[in-house]
């Protein structure tokens, strides 16, 4: 009896690797686009995984992201037979993520606002659950050292960590950055990066009834606390492919913007809508990065340079795989797949936690530079103080919105 029992024991995947071939449960934590989206990937790319719980501030969210989820003829099709998510597993309110934790999940997808992303990934990790993270991880200092607290605690427990990185696990970028690594280009000299697009959203009118935490909340793009601004929200994917190259983070970054277009109204937030920057890396190799998010028929691009002494890439040219129309989408699902092969000990551990960290990190040194007028250093950067996190969470209460930084005036702490 003794033996038959412990032949059909069941290691709990959160526990170990090797988790054989008994269902993942994952949990979303986050129930907006990139959620919604984030949860077919996964349930899309990988087999023996189902969703089983969600969590979102708003009920409308929840409940518009599982609309979507369950339609089998609408974008979202093909894993309705995965969808086992009862009515006792909506989580909503500001204590919803610790709710859904708590839950019989193996999987924490973490796809709020940034802002809480140390929050939520720490507990997480603390309950002993392998996380995928969208990027970026925090918004500011305080926060990217407390996730990289958590991110050490998550390798001495083996959990897989999967970030919104999905470059990494892009298989164009992954080949020609290895042949990078290996030297095909030569000495790295100089890089380059763009990522000029247009605005990402914006609430288009505030509903009255919703107190000034809400709005923030609804529309969070626009908010420093929530969002981080464009150079760690967006342009991140750019400068974790070059640190990547590099292999390590920028010393130092000297950066300038403002905002062109963006209204300079409470309604249109904090943040800037263009920045330039020049990182120095601690081989004296400068990378000079741009980013801005204009409205309209503006010119736009999105790409990488890296020059090197016998030539150059745009990070994803050196591939067997070749460009195909669907790259995104295909990287995305393939993300998921990777973290779910680690879990299980069918593929390479995945911890890509630090290293997101570190790219989130950059951003934030490169913004605190342009709102600054000063130049900031890694040190500095990893020693400040700046904490933008309300110390108290209510929909109903008063949220002041800070002035848009301006050099000279604005003090980096």
């Amino acid at each position: 009896m003794g033996a038959s029992a412990s032949a059909f024991t069941i290691l709990k995947p959160e526990l170990v690797r090797g988790a054989g071939k008994e269902k993942l449960k994952a949990g979303l934590i986050g129930c907006g686009g990139r959620g919604t989206q984030a949860a077919w990937d996964l349930l899309s790319g990988s087999e023996n995984v189902e969703l089983v719980a969600m969590a979102d501030l708003f009920e409308d969210h929840l409940e518009q992201s599982l609309t979507q989820l369950r339609d089998p003829k609408g974008k979202f099709a093909g894993v309705q037979d995965k969808l086992k998510i009862d009515p006792e597993h909506h989580f909503t309110g500001f204590d919803a993520y610790k709710k859904l934790i708590a839950s019989d999940v193996d999987i924490v997808m973490l796809c709020t606002p940034p802002g809480y992303r140390p929050m939520h990934f720490e507990a997480a990790v603390e309950a002993k659950k392998h996380v995928f993270a969208e990027k970026p991880i925090a918004t500011d200092p305080v926060g990217v050292r407390r996730f990289m607290a958590a991110v050490r605690k998550s390798e001495q427990l083996k959990l897989t960590v999967m970030s919104g990185a999905h470059r990494r696990s892009f298989d164009e970028f992954v080949d020609t950055i290895e042949k990078i690594h290996n030297g095909v280009i030569g000495e790295i000299v100089a890089a380059n990066s763009w990522y000029l697009s247009k605005p990402v959203f914006h609430v288009k009118e505030r509903d009255a009834k919703w107190g000034d935490t809400e709005f923030q909340h609804r529309n969070w793009y626009s908010y420093l606390w929530l969002c981080g601004d464009q150079i760690v929200e967006q342009h991140f994917h750019n400068l974790d492919t070059i640190n990547w190259v590099m292999g390590t983070h920028p010393v130092k970054a000297v950066a300038s913007g403002g905002a062109a277009w963006r209204p300079r109204e409470a309604y249109y937030g904090n943040i800037y809508d263009h920045l330039t920057t020049d990182f120095e890396y601690p081989n004296g190799v400068h990378f000079s990065s741009q980013c801005r998010q204009y409205p309209g028929s503006c010119f736009q691009k999105t790409d990488d340079l890296v020059v090197g002494t016998k030539g150059r890439s745009n990070c994803r040219d050196m591939s067997p795989a070749g460009m195909t129309t669907v790259w995104a989408r295909k990287a995305y699902v393939n993300e998921h797949a990777r973290m779910v092969k680690s879990i299980r000990g069918d593929g390479p551990y995945v911890n890509y936690g630090m290293a997101v960290a570190e790219s989130t990190m950059t951003g934030i040194m490169a913004r605190e530079s342009a709102y600054s007028g000063q130049e900031i250093t890694w040190d500095q950067i990893m020693n400040s103080k700046q904490d933008l996190m309300p110390k108290a969470f209510d929909l109903k209460q008063k949220m002041d919105i800070p002035m848009l930084p301006a050099p000279g005036v604005y003090k980096f702490i």
